[in-house]
């Protein structure tokens, strides 16, 4: 995942270890796209709002 989101090994598991509280916009943005997720869904998630995408669990529609 590191590789295909274009990240040191090191930033990917100080992301998921929580060693880095707020990361940085790009390395989020990044992460998200290797992950099949647009940035309004995780802006959604993270704020309690209603996610609108109309993209399945299994990805892209």
């Amino acid at each position: 995942m590191a590789t295909e989101a274009r990240l040191s090994v090191d930033t990917v598991r100080s992301v998921e270890t929580g060693r880095v509280p707020t990361p940085a916009f790009l390395t989020v943005a990044r992460l998200a796209s290797v992950l099949g997720e647009s940035l309004d869904d995780l802006h959604a998630a993270a704020s309690d709002q209603p996610v609108t995408s109309e993209r399945s669990v299994d990805g892209p529609a």
